[in-house]
């Protein structure tokens, strides 16, 4: 079949399974089976897709039709202008999180050490590292299989920024020769069990869906997404409770805590860091206007 046969097979399956963007998930999955461009189905519509190429789209359509995300389909997201790879094991990185990883930028400086806690895929501390100088990195998870994905990130990225003569995060501090100590590891903790060391930033993006919420998440969330990485206990603030209580002791004077937060929990969050004495605490919106990110300062 042509191109655009296909294309139009794809909507319609979407379309009768009841996906929401059904022309967009098509389209976006046919692009990736036959690394193709937006443009491709309007200049080259008539073009036809090989036998192997529609076997492998007819299985991705019928993936997304049972609601599997798209992500996890073709293995990757798009996430602060840089591609993770994804898969059942973490969460797929979302806009909302852009925000997060965007205020914390704006304090982080050449040379800092960063501690992401509850890190999945390493997309906050990787894109982090990866827009900043000589900065070093902790990613902290309690799922070996999610750190087994960021590490691939870690090593992915890697690649492609020595390629392009990019990499930047001090791993070979610029001159081509690798540094004896890495600019980003990967640790498996129970939050800070197993973590030593002070940083200058400590990130976050915790699982923060009370428990009796999860059933009624979206099919794509709910079944597919690690429940592992979304259950925040019984009210949704079990992880910051947690977190605020203890990352004082592994910041430096003068060192920030950064929260990704749910719907309704910014205040709730930031009394908590109020009262294990942050300074200035911020709460930023996110492009719905929902209060999302939490941060604030420790003195000491």
């Amino acid at each position: 079949m042509e191109y655009r046969e296909w294309y139009a097979y794809g909507v319609r399956e979407l379309e009768e399974a009841g996906i929401e963007e059904a022309a967009l998930d098509a389209r976006l999955l046919l692009e990736y089976v036959c690394h193709t461009g937006r443009n491709d189905l309007l200049a080259h519509g008539d073009r036809e897709v090989g036998e192997e190429e529609g076997k492998v789209y007819m299985d991705g359509i019928a993936r997304r039709r049972k609601h599997e995300p798209l992500q996890y389909i073709t293995g990757e997201q798009d996430f602060m202008g840089l591609t993770f790879l994804v898969d059942r094991n973490v969460l797929v990185p979302r806009q909302d999180t852009e925000i997060l990883v965007e205020e914390a930028m704006r304090f982080l400086h050449d040379g800092m050490d960063v501690l992401d806690m509850c890190t999945g895929s390493g997309c906050i501390l990787l894109s982090l590292l990866h827009y900043s100088n000589g900065c070093h990195g902790l990613g902290v998870d309690i799922s070996r299989d999610a750190l087994a994905v960021a590490e691939r990130n870690r090593i992915r990225l890697q690649k492609k920024e020595r390629a392009g003569n990019l990499w930047q995060d001090g791993c070979n501090g610029g001159n081509g020769i690798e540094e004896t100590e890495p600019a980003c590891r990967f640790l498996e903790s129970d939050l800070f069990e197993k973590v030593s060391g002070r940083f200058d930033l400590i990130v976050s993006n915790p699982p923060y869906i009370p428990a009796d919420e999860l059933s009624g998440l979206m099919e794509e969330v709910g079944r597919y997404e690690p429940r592992l990485a979304l259950d925040g206990k019984e009210d949704g603030l079990s992880f910051y409770h947690r977190i605020v209580a203890q990352a004082g002791d592994y910041l430096r004077g003068g060192g920030a805590l950064f929260f990704e937060v749910g719907c309704g929990q910014a205040e709730a969050v930031k009394g908590m860091m109020e009262k294990e004495g942050y300074r200035d605490i911020t709460v930023v919106k996110d492009y719905a206007g929902i209060d999302r990110v939490v941060y604030g300062w420790k003195w000491k």
